[in-house]
């Protein structure tokens, strides 16, 4: 029988287009349970988007939750081979609290996860399939995908001052970019004006990874962040290696230095990716190693989840012709 995609919704056409990019691309399908044990959010409640979490007693009388997350589940269950690589993608429903209603919802989420020996190859690979994946998604709408390096920022606070809540504080205003208060706050602790220097300069730096690239080795020259400069570099050669730079596909990932996270659990690599028409990222990524450590594994991860749910708010339009051609190449 002829497989007839008009049968499909369109959250299922777009899930259908991105497991054949991620099977293609080599990962392969990971299912789970629907819920887990209440412990393990509780204990990671600062990775979660929000603290709240659907719980209910089990028969054995042990505290159960809904899934609010999919990385954490795939993390406490994974068996630790560092020497490995173990490439999973994942079509969930997640349960937690909407902000745009300030209500549970079950949120239909789809990503990617590349486990073990997870270098700077695996990264570029990840990152690449980040654009890729908005690509599809997008339809006949725009999209950027920011990347950034989160140890750059951190080396660059801790060579600022000695104090947390001094380096709390600009991170959180590092993530506004707000310039005036960054230098506000610096005169206050008696930064050294260089240093303040450095933070605002990297976090002027916007747009094609090339150029700004030039503009980052001479900022952070001399100081704590260099090595990491490289190690950046290393990742993005990995990302475009192979792929026509006049195409117009790269021009859609640009590098911007104001994506936090959450340095508890991250490192290295951030990013976020956009689609015109939509008001809120719809792709959410970056390098988990610290979460990895954080759960006794030895291992390097990176990953990334597309929050289906959200690309409803693109409307109705003539985008599906994309990914029809998608599954006819």
């Amino acid at each position: 029988m002829q497989y007839d995609q008009s049968v499909l919704t369109r959250t299922e056409r777009r899930v259908f287009a991105l497991r054949t990019l991620y099977s293609r691309a080599g990962y392969r399908s990971y299912r789970m349970r629907k819920f887990e044990d209440y412990d393990l959010y509780s204990r990671n409640k600062d990775f979660l988007l929000s603290d709240r979490v659907i719980t209910f007693t089990d028969t054995n009388g042990k505290l159960k939750a809904l899934k609010p997350d999919v990385t954490l589940s795939i993390v406490k269950n994974y068996k630790d081979r560092p020497d490995e690589l173990l490439k999973l993608f994942y079509d969930e429903n997640v349960y937690r609290v909407s902000e745009r209603t300030n209500s549970f919802r079950e949120i239909t989420q789809m990503g990617l996860e590349c486990i073990g020996a997870a270098d700077n190859k695996a990264a570029g690979e990840v990152i690449r399939l980040a654009e890729q994946s908005l690509a599809l998604v997008a339809e006949e709408h725009d999209y950027i995908l920011r990347v950034s390096d989160i140890d750059m920022l951190t080396f660059i606070l801790e060579d600022m001052t000695d104090s947390k809540s001094v380096r709390s504080e600009l991170l959180r205003l590092s993530g506004e970019k707000n310039i005036h208060e960054i230098e506000r706050l610096c005169a206050a602790s008696e930064i050294p004006e260089d240093k303040c220097r450095t933070l605002t300069s990297l976090l002027g730096l916007y747009g094609d990874p090339e150029e700004v690239m030039e503009q980052l080795k001479e900022i952070c020259r001399g100081t704590a962040a260099e090595d990491e400069v490289a190690e950046l570099q290393d990742v993005l050669d990995h990302i475009f290696r192979d792929q026509d730079r006049d195409s117009g596909q790269a021009s859609r990932i640009i590098l911007d230095f104001s994506i936090i996270g959450d340095i508890n659990y991250y490192n290295g690599m951030a990013f976020e990716g956009y689609i015109d028409g939509i008001p809120e990222c719809v792709l959410v990524g970056g390098r988990y190693d610290k979460l990895m450590h954080r759960m006794k594994k030895k291992s390097r991860a990176i990953g990334f989840a597309v929050y289906l749910d959200t690309l409803g708010m693109l409307g109705r339009t003539a985008g599906d012709q994309a990914i029809e051609s998608f599954f006819s190449s």
